[in-house]
């Protein structure tokens, strides 16, 4: 576990030290200790024991595998902030906020993806073929985006918290954290209003000592998390490798019993299974035998024709019999596609078929138009 920080190394690092005392916020007053020449003075202890709460709270965050996102925009936090944060692999804005950076977060992806094709165009030779004045600007197109948003390449998706350093400087990504009810944690000094903070920690947000040692604490917290996250991660691959072990030995088994039953079968049964499957050729030859061609009659096509034979109608006798309305149901049934047909006359083609007046037949579907009497 993460050594507790002591009051002493926050007093030495003047964490205490507040504003003047006629810029303060009112809402911080619970956690100023008194006021001297002027300045107010923070009570430590109560730092000490948020900067804990919010330490425990970032680590179980950082142990879940969500992203915690640092923004410090102001001159003494920044160079601060890329040291610490980025040891602990987290994504962090040193530079100014990008409006729409949380609520409009799709977009802001579409710049770290124009930012990645910059690269793969380096890599496959395409860029090469662009004319000098081309290559500049996509040179400088690229140095900007790295400069905003180089340190955000890797979050794919909302953070799960986010860390502020100077809230009053920072309102915009306070406000859009409040609205997509993304936890915010924060160094707020007195002259902040602690409200819209989820875990407020009182501090001297101005003075790099005690950005450092607010931050040192924190990434710890958060490293903790990463521990956690990766000796869980390992535990749960050696507890799944014997099981998968054990998993694959029992189908061996079964799989070899199968085999070795398969074997032993008598071959009587063997024979028998040769014998059915003859038989069922034998029945389905001689129903494809006694199948008629019911496309010979006019206005039946392939796909009638095969609607009919599912319904049991494969024979021009059987379709002499059938009701035309019938017909039409069993076509209509089968496909929306046949439901203009019209099968008025299809018993009656059927019955000339059946009885072999072929002559009788062409003769009547050379006057009628498309199997219809006129």
């Amino acid at each position: 576990m993460a050594s507790k920080i002591e009051v002493k190394d926050l007093l030495e690092a003047g964490v205490h030290f507040g504003h003047l005392t006629r810029k303060w916020n009112p809402n911080m007053a619970p956690y100023i200790y008194m006021e001297r020449n002027g300045i107010h003075v923070i009570n430590l202890y109560k730092t000490a024991a948020k900067l804990e709460e919010a330490n425990e709270a970032l680590k179980k965050i950082a142990a879940s595998g969500r992203k915690i996102l640092f923004v410090a925009t102001k001159k003494q936090a920044k160079d601060i902030v890329a040291d610490k944060v980025s040891k602990v692999n987290m994504p962090y804005i040193t530079e100014r906020w990008p409006g729409g950076m949380l609520t409009n977060f799709v977009t802001i992806r579409k710049a770290v993806k124009k930012m990645a094709s910059i690269d793969r165009m380096k890599k496959d030779g395409t860029f090469n073929t662009l004319s000098k004045k081309e290559r500049l600007q996509v040179d400088r197109l690229r140095a900007k985006l790295e400069k905003n948003l180089g340190s955000i390449a890797d979050m794919t998706r909302l953070p799960g918290a986010i860390f502020i350093v100077d809230t009053m400087r920072e309102h915009i990504a306070v406000k859009e954290a409040q609205k997509l009810n993304i936890p915010i944690f924060a160094m707020v000094d007195t002259n902040s209003d602690p409200r819209p903070i989820d875990f407020a920690i009182p501090a001297n947000d101005d003075a790099g000592k005690s950005i450092e040692i607010i931050l040192a604490s924190v990434t710890s917290a958060v490293a903790e998390g990463l521990s956690e996250r990766k000796s869980e991660k390992q535990e749960e691959e050696e507890e799944e490798t014997p099981k998968a072990k054990k998993k694959e030995v029992v189908e061996e088994k079964e799989t070899k019993a199968e085999e070795k039953a398969v074997k032993e079968e008598p071959v009587v049964e063997e024979e028998e299974t040769k014998t059915e499957a003859k038989e069922e050729k034998k029945v389905e030859k001689k129903a494809a035998a006694q199948a008629d061609d019911l496309t010979k009659v006019e206005g039946i096509g392939p796909k009638a024709a095969e609607a009919l034979s599912n319904s049991g109608i494969s024979t021009y006798a059987e379709l002499s019999k059938a009701d035309a309305e019938k017909i039409k149901e069993i076509l209509t049934e089968a496909s929306s596609r046949m439901a203009h047909l019209d099968p008025t006359t299809w018993p009656k083609q059927a019955k000339m078929a059946a009885d072999g007046k072929w002559d009788e037949l062409k003769e009547w579907q050379d006057n009628a138009k498309g199997g219809v009497e006129a």
